[in-house]
């Protein structure tokens, strides 16, 4: 009995400090939710391609109802190009000074020794999601999944050549997409949504239109093709009506696309609790109205490098808020941790600055600053009234947001303190460029189960050649000779175990050849024996001719399992022996660990 007694109050004992451990587990978690973030992220489109800000040639009610229910910074500016504006937005730092010089071919990577908002948000116990374009990294550890994003879909590299149900990945393994992407895209943020909704987590929407090619659903482009533009370009160069068109329908689908988003935030009850944003990562991709400003995408000048940027959080910033103090995508890390009151724990200075008092209607006062645009050997300076220019002429903004008179001989102290901050901004930030750049393409990183090395990074040699000059969604193809091949200069991060499919065509008449992959003292090799001769993709589907590449559907041959040891050196794929005329054309390598 008295044994019995003792087993009783033990396990009463043991059932009591199991109840204590859960409660402290509990109480150890963060006990108010902290808002979710949805970043929407236009590729392409101009500060001038919304009704909201006065373009009558289109209908954008979705995204002009942010600026209408939240804030709007007048004055927001981001870089000329693509992977920069990517680049700042996610660290809050200028794209200099992280090794970003390039849209393609390795180029666009950002350091490994960056900071991202993913990470500091999930450090936080958010959720965090990318669906779409990423463009600053494709082979891990500089992949999305590496940089904070629990989720990835989409595709890692910069432009691509097909719109409508293309080939993408889904956390590093090849998938096919799933009808016109954008809104492929949105429905797999709506999913993810919904998932997390009782949870905090952090969306982030990298679309990829309007930027070309020029690719948008019949039900967009039916209601533009015809319509009869009021406003058009105020520069010289003859607009292209066509491009115009198909880009402002292009936007008109992302209208569409923010509307599902924020009808699932209202449906779910999530409007307090959920911080939108909305910006695009350059000027427009050709000339189009554009408010009257002067340049386009990959021009420092107030039109490559103004965008719109609305920010809703209802019931916390003002409706209808509207900031004239000049900010950029360098503030936007800073900003939402001020907003979500987080510590920004980075292992390098943040160039950005808190905005959130700003957007929070709090008496504050801005410092005065400069904001930097650089592309291309090209840089501008933008002070609260002034923009000096990469020839250092001089523009008064606040009345001349077009750029036509020079001012630089009424204030020389102000132009000549303008050249200097130019000068120093760019000895201080500019670092790793195309000359000095040593980092090889990663593989084998030992938290990743899959990597790609696509024909981007390749570099061809012999006969091949690049399907287009714009590396980024191309193919090698005229492989005509034992002696030709494509290389790679890789750095092996671990030791492993890995099956490799190479992705290629081949007609069936020339079936036959034996394609090898070496690396150091590590060889596969494989025959090519299923035929696959598919047709090009994507003319019938443009509204307007394209500058890149078209695309095909390419099938995976297994080439077998390769042992890689760590070290850096050439991954070499080359042909032991050719059958018929060519060997095929080839898109990529998929590597999948295997321990």
């Amino acid at each position: 009995m008295k044994q019995f007694k003792i087993l009783s109050i033990l396990i009463f004992l043991s059932a009591l400090i199991s109840c204590v451990e859960k409660v402290k587990e509990k109480s150890s978690k963060p006990s108010i939710k902290k808002p979710n973030i949805i970043l929407i992220l236009a590729d392409d489109q101009g500060w001038g391609d919304l009704s909201s800000n006065g373009n009558t040639n289109l209908n954008t009610p979705n995204i002009d109802s942010l600026r209408i229910n939240g804030a709007s910074f007048e004055n927001f500016y981001v870089q000329p190009v693509c992977s920069p504006t990517r680049a700042e937005l996610l660290t809050g730092r200028y794209f200099t000074r992280m090794g970003v010089y390039e849209t393609s071919s390795g180029g666009e990577r950002f350091n490994l020794n960056e900071t991202t908002i993913a990470e500091l948000l999930k450090n936080v116990g958010y959720n965090t999601a990318a669906f779409g374009k990423w463009h600053n990294g494709m082979q891990p550890p500089y992949h999305p999944n590496s940089r904070g994003f629990d989720q990835f879909y989409g595709f890692a590299s910069g432009h691509w050549g097909n719109y409508f149900s293309p080939m993408l990945e889904n956390n590093g393994k090849l998938v096919k997409g799933n009808g016109f992407l954008v809104d492929d895209l949105t429905d797999k943020g709506l999913d993810f949504i919904e998932k997390n909704a009782s949870e905090s987590f952090f969306l982030y929407l990298p679309y990829n239109t309007p930027h070309s090619p020029m690719q948008v659903p019949d039900k967009y482009w039916d209601r533009m093709k015809h319509k009869s533009l009021e406003l058009l370009s105020e520069t010289d160069v003859e607009e292209d009506l066509q491009f115009t068109k198909a880009a402002l329908a292009m936007v008109e689908n992302i209208d569409d696309n923010v509307g599902r988003v924020t009808d699932k935030i209202k449906q779910l009850g999530l409007e307090e609790d959920t911080i939108i944003i909305y910006l695009s990562d350059n000027g427009p991709n050709a000339y189009r109205w554009n408010g009257g400003m002067s340049g386009k995408k990959g021009n420092v000048s107030e039109g490559g490098v103004r965008t719109p940027f609305y920010m809703q959080w209802v019931n916390h910033i003002e409706k209808g808020l509207n900031l004239t103090e000049i900010a950029s995508s360098i503030d936007i890390l800073p900003t939402l941790c001020g907003l979500l009151s987080i510590p920004i724990k980075t292992e390098k200075p943040i160039d950005g600055i808190d905005l959130s008092a700003l957007l929070l209607g709090n008496a504050v006062t801005i410092k005065d600053r400069f904001i930097y645009n650089h592309w291309n050997g090209k840089t501008s300076v933008r002070s609260q009234q002034f923009r000096l220019d990469e020839e250092n002429r001089l523009y008064d903004i606040s009345t001349d947001r077009g750029q036509k008179f020079d001012v630089s001989n009424k204030h020389p102290q102000i132009t000549d303190s303008l050249i200097t901050a130019k000068t120093n901004w760019k000895k201080e930030t500019i670092q790793i460029t195309k000359a000095n750049d040593e980092r090889a393409f990663t593989l084998g990183y030992s938290k990743a189960l899959y990597t790609q090395l696509p024909a981007r990074d390749g570099e061809a040699h012999g006969n091949i050649k690049r399907s287009n000059q714009w590396p980024n969604d191309s193919f090698f193809t005229n492989w005509k000779s034992v002696k030709d091949s494509i290389s790679w200069n890789v750095d092996v991060l671990e030791d492993g175990r890995f099956e490799v499919d190479l992705y290629y065509t081949c007609p069936e008449k020339d079936l036959g050849s034996i394609v090898e992959l070496s690396f150091n003292n590590s060889k596969i090799a494989k025959k090519i024996i299923v035929p696959h001769d598919p047709e090009l993709i994507g003319k019938n589907e443009d509204r307007v001719p394209r500058m890149e590449s078209y695309v095909k559907d390419f099938k995976p041959l297994n080439l077998g399992v390769i042992t890689l040891t760590k070290g850096s050196g050439i991954l070499t794929l080359k042909a032991l022996e050719l059958k018929g005329k060519q060997v095929g054309d080839f898109r990529l390598l998929q590597f999948k660990r295997l321990d």
